[in-house]
């Protein structure tokens, strides 16, 4: 359900929220911002949804493999 919001801003910052995000994209925009500072996400639906993110995955694995190397090269 959504709530309607009506916030004051001065008007430089609306016209540039106008100009660079565009007129029916303020809300969106700024719900963008502030949602991760007020709702609590459910980690283990997080974590699902990045381990279904196959090019992020193999982006990780690419990078976790690199990593071997270079503790191989570590003096013990």
């Amino acid at each position: 359900m959504q709530r309607k919001l009506t916030i004051t801003v001065d008007e430089t910052v609306y016209d540039g929220l106008y100009r660079v995000v565009g007129p029916r994209r303020i809300s969106q925009f700024i719900e963008d911002l502030v949602r991760p500072h007020v709702v609590e996400e459910d980690l283990s639906a997080a974590y699902s949804r990045m381990a279904a993110d196959e090019e992020r995955e193999a982006e990780a694995r690419d990078w976790s493999d690199g990593l071997l190397g270079d503790v191989a090269d570590e003096a013990r």
